[in-house]
């Protein structure tokens, strides 16, 4: 049986750290010299900025067409030909005041489309109302187009938007809408 050597008592947790600072002391130089170097940290740069300008007013959409007296401009596109102009009927004299009334109500209602405004479209539909007794729209009817069927809509949805007519003593209404871009 072999004999034992006992060396002074030395306990375990101290031979750990023993161990561990003789490793730590061959290894750590070497493993230092692996890492990379540090870079210093690169500058932050700004750039200003100047403000943005602010939008330009932007022009009225609507002009008051009852009172102009100057000929509307059409504008029509060169791939389709202008619908053909239909002589304008008149209205009988004792109507006037009520077409006038009709149309500044369907100027309150007729706004100008956005399509045919991006595109520069103008023009001018004739529409005829047709009013029951009380003044109440029955039908509204496009008789002259404008040869644009966006300008078309937007005219026969206003008149369609009047619904009634107070103190109308006639059946059928013409009413002429000019859409005009302002210059």
């Amino acid at each position: 049986m072999p004999r034992r050597i006992s060396l002074p008592s030395l306990s375990l947790p101290a031979a750990i750290a023993l161990s561990l600072a003789l490793h730590g002391g061959l290894l750590l130089p070497d493993a230092l010299r692996r890492l990379p170097a540090r870079t210093p940290p690169t500058a932050l740069q700004a750039t200003l900025r100047l403000p943005l300008k602010p939008a330009p007013e932007p022009e009225p959409l609507l002009k008051n067409t009852l009172d102009s007296t100057d000929a509307p401009k059409v504008v029509t596109p060169p791939s389709v030909p202008p619908a053909p102009q239909k002589p304008a009927a008149r209205p009988r004299p004792g109507i006037k005041h009520e077409v006038q009334a009709a149309q500044r109500k369907l100027s309150a209602y007729v706004f100008y489309p956005e399509a045919a405004r991006v595109r520069g479209i103008e023009g001018t539909v004739r529409l005829l109302l047709i009013l029951a007794g009380d003044g109440t729209i029955e039908d509204v009817q496009v008789i002259a187009s404008s040869g644009h069927p966006v300008l078309d809509n937007a005219a026969a949805k206003g008149g369609w938007a009047i619904q009634k007519l107070p103190g109308s003593t006639v059946r059928e209404l013409p009413l002429d809408y000019t859409f005009r871009l302002l210059p």
